[in-house]
């Protein structure tokens, strides 16, 4: 009976670390990432210029899922664009419209609460604008692609300013 109680009381401790470690790490959500603790940089050119993006957890350019943060400046628009996968997209903090739709319209556009999500279908026709600027929360599978509605908005199409 002693030795029995040794073993099941050995076995409870030699596991009661990884259990806890377990649920410590169950607990922090990839959101709970503090703003100092994340790398911000510029969005990639896929994007309208003006953005910082943090990446999360994952990587965007690689197949599997990714966790992103974007940065969006007053006034900043993501013209009518779709993804061949699922998006989540979650306001941080700010004001951000949405709409889906073919057309960029603030009047038709819905706003997203902070701390609320929504996700835009794969293939579903979406944009995103901001007035006063905001920070979102994507996560979706890579490898992160976008395509603009209309071509003319793919700003990975627009000549550069000339200099002199």
């Amino acid at each position: 009976m002693k030795r029995l109680m040794l073993l099941t009381l050995s076995a409870v401790l030699v596991a009661s670390p990884a259990v806890a470690k377990h649920h410590k790490a169950a607990a922090k959500p990839a959101a709970a990432a503090a703003p100092a603790e994340l790398k911000w940089g510029p969005a990639p050119p896929a994007l309208p210029g003006g953005a910082q993006l943090a990446v999360v957890k994952g990587d965007p350019m690689k197949k599997g899922p990714f966790t992103i943060h974007l940065k969006m400046p007053a006034s900043y628009a993501v013209p009518p664009h779709w993804h061949p996968t699922d998006e989540k997209v979650t306001l941080v903090s700010g004001k951000l419209v949405y709409g889906m739709s073919d057309q960029l319209n603030r009047m038709t556009g819905t706003p997203l609460a902070e701390g609320a999500s929504v996700t835009m279908k794969a293939k579903e026709h979406h944009w995103v604008m901001t007035a006063d600027g905001a920070e979102v929360e994507v996560s979706a599978m890579g490898p992160f692609m976008i395509t603009y509605v209309n071509p003319k908005d793919d700003p990975r199409t627009k000549a550069a300013p000339a200099t002199k």
